[in-house]
């Protein structure tokens, strides 16, 4: 490892490293606007500027200066210091008097480094230029009028994202960034480049002119809107969330967020349940709780009652609604509200097992029946990364868009059981291989897949793409014949938590519950609604789909008579006369960890080894589409949010928005 001296101070650092990473590890802060630590190096910006010895006796960019053995290298010195003044300037020459309408403002780098590194006073006196706006979409505003050129965007799309859609054009002063031919920037990660952004040119168009954030709560929650448990952090002013942003977790998330977790926020004010409901001549009307409590009561279901957990559903919630039909004699509970149906014995051979920093290093990777870019945008970010480094992708399923090389091999899963030779080939020659199975793929080609892997010595994942699920099947929240064990059954009461994609239909005679807070398809259907607590308005614990437990917390509160889940079902026990043993969060939370120690350590689950592999089992049946039909809009939160309703119409329908006067 090289020996470097900072300002006095020999350290050392590892080998590759550049000038700037050498500072920063002596605890130096160098001043940046193109550099960043996820991206390639540019070197646009000049604002790293350093003195090093031996060199020539000017200030070089540090971003892109390679470490090297016996190097001086001052970052406090009277050029270094006139040389960023006057990088300041120059970046500042067009830079618009924007700060006080700006919604950068308080979160720039521009304003923080030029307070920090610049002269204090101006000294150009001729026309600013000016750039006319650019039109990214429904989710990022330009004022390309700001923009430096630190191409931090135009790198984010081709090296992260893998689309190719922002770029530059013209040289010198007349570059602008853009997209191409001025259309909106339709993938999955497209608003990351407002957090890239060092300046006010790309910044939030659903937030604009909203709230300063010096006025805000922040708070440390999880991403439901998919099963990778993005962290997040929730901005809220009063009992509204303004905002999401991205949390730093590199075995997670790295600092990325998918458009649907940051933008669909917006749908927690509206359509929401904040009243009881109760069904009443044909209709849905006003009522209170005592009497949705004793009309349930009345019904008598005895042990007759099932409870189906939503998607988006936090492990309390299930666990109190599991303790209640456990209370009265039922063992009714489900959460694959679909009609999803696999065997759940095993928790590893249904786990993400590669874990998501894993995947990035399989140089082989078979996904099967998965749409991973709309299932997982963040997983397919690592996929990509493990392409970038050699590894060779394919897939079974109907054709997607993907944002790396990948041969298709076709729509019918019985093509896994005589693979071409170049895939067996593929996976035979990489030291570490995936085998990654869809949600829609597990009752067909479970088996096969996990035979594969086992021949192969491969990783065997599955990926969900709902963020209750490892936690429901942790709990045992799922029946051996999955919803149709539920529906033979039939049941008095059903319970709905927030399930709002399953199918109504087959429990006509039963008492429909709704335990939700929007109203949507289940509100629709069900004979009484109960108004609940969305994720950003309760503790609670989620499991995402490598088996990694994590915690979100309370933003703000429920609106008018919503209650948070658990409370509503404590009530619902004291209604139905039976003992649930809790009275308050921290007792619940105590007995699901006494009953599931892994919930209570945050970090990875341990499932244990995967089950023997079978090895004559057959994958038959064909996926002509995708559990997932809209990316946009797949959870009540998110079919609420009028920005996720534009984007859907706007990116994937091609629709035009309408103006005010049409």
């Amino acid at each position: 490892m090289p020996k470097v001296t900072v300002d006095g101070q020999e350290i050392e650092v590892p080998e590759g490293a550049t000038v700037l990473q050498a500072c920063e590890l002596a605890g130096k802060e160098i001043p940046r606007f193109c550099y960043h630590e996820r991206l390639s190096i540019a070197g646009n910006c000049r604002m790293c500027l350093v003195e090093v010895k031996p060199g020539p006796p000017k200030p070089q960019a540090s971003c892109a200066l390679p470490a090297t053995e016996g190097q001086e290298i001052r970052t406090d010195s009277q050029m270094v210091k006139t040389a960023r003044e006057g990088v300041m300037e120059f970046l500042l020459i067009n830079h618009p008097l924007d700060c006080p309408i700006c919604d950068q403002g308080g979160e720039c780098d521009l304003q923080d480094q030029s307070v920090a590194y610049g002269r204090g006073a101006t000294r150009y006196e001729e026309n600013k230029r000016a750039v006319t706006e650019k039109y990214m979409g429904p989710l990022i505003k330009t004022v390309m009028t700001r923009c430096i050129h630190c191409t931090r965007c135009v790198r984010f799309s081709e090296e992260i994202a893998g689309v190719d859609e922002i770029g530059a054009v013209g040289r010198g002063e007349d570059m602008q960034i853009t997209t191409y031919l001025e259309q909106a920037a339709e993938h999955e990660l497209s608003a990351n480049v407002i957090d890239l952004c060092p300046v006010g040119a790309l910044t939030s168009r659903p937030y604009a002119f909203e709230a300063r954030p010096w006025e805000l709560k922040k708070t440390l929650s999880i991403d439901v809107s998919d099963a990778v448990g993005a962290n997040i952090r929730l901005d809220s002013r009063g009992r509204e969330v303004m905002r999401a942003l991205p949390r730093v977790n590199d075995a997670v998330n790295e600092e990325w967020l998918s458009d649907k977790g940051r933008y669909m926020v917006d749908g927690l004010s509206k359509r929401r349940l904040d009243k009881v409901f109760m069904r009443k001549k044909g209709g849905l009307k006003p009522s209170t709780w005592d009497e949705a409590f004793k009309a349930i009561a009345k019904a008598k279901p005895g042990k007759s009652i099932a409870a189906i957990a939503g998607d988006m559903v936090d492990c309390e919630t299930m666990f109190a609604a599991k303790t209640l039909l456990k209370a009265c004699g039922s063992s009714l509970i489900e959460g694959r509200q679909t009609g999803m149906d696999y065997d759940v014995s095993n928790l590893a051979a249904v786990n993400f097992n590669s874990t998501f920093e894993g995947i990035e290093q399989a140089k082989a990777i078979l996904i099967v029946g998965s749409h991973i870019r709309w299932e997982a945008p963040l997983v397919n970010v690592r996929i990509r990364k493990a392409v970038k480094r050699g590894a060779k992708v394919f897939v079974v399923g109907p054709h997607w868009d993907t944002t790396y090389p990948a041969e298709f091999l076709g729509e019918d899963l019985g093509v896994l059981n005589s693979l071409p030779d170049e895939v067996a080939s593929a996976f035979k020659d990489a030291d570490r291989s995936a085998v990654i199975v869809g949600g829609g793929a597990l009752k067909g080609a479970h088996g096969k897949a996990l035979a594969l892997a086992s021949e192969w010595g491969a990783d065997f994942n599955v990926l969900h793409f709902s963020a209750a699920r490892m936690g429901g099947l942790m709990l045992g929240f799922a029946q051996k014949g999955g919803m149709a064990d539920i529906v033979k059954a039939s049941p008095k009461v059903v319970i709905s938590l927030g399930a709002d994609e399953m199918d109504f239909e087959p429990f006509a005679d039963a008492l429909k519950v709704y335990i939700g807070h929007h109203g949507d398809k289940g509100a629709h259907a069900a004979d009484i609604i109960l108004p609940a607590a969305s994720y950003a308005e309760k503790d609670g614990t989620y499991v995402n789909t490598e088996g990694r437990v994590q915690f979100a917390e309370k933003a703000v509160f429920a609106p008018g008579d919503a209650r948070e889940d658990w409370t509503i079902l404590r009530a619902l026990a004291d209604a139905l006369k039976v003992d649930v043993g809790f009275d308050s969060f921290a007792q619940l939370q105590a007995a699901m960890i006494s009953e599931v120690p892994a919930l209570g350590e945050e970090g990875l689950a341990d499932y244990g080894a995967l089950p023997k592999a079978d090895a004559k089992a057959k994958a038959e049946g064909t996926m002509s589409a995708y559990p997932i039909l809209d990316f946009y809009l797949t959870n009540p939160i998110a079919r609420a949010s009028a920005v996720m309703q534009r984007c859907s119409d706007e990116l994937l329908h091609g629709g035009e928005l309408a103006e005010a006067a049409e």
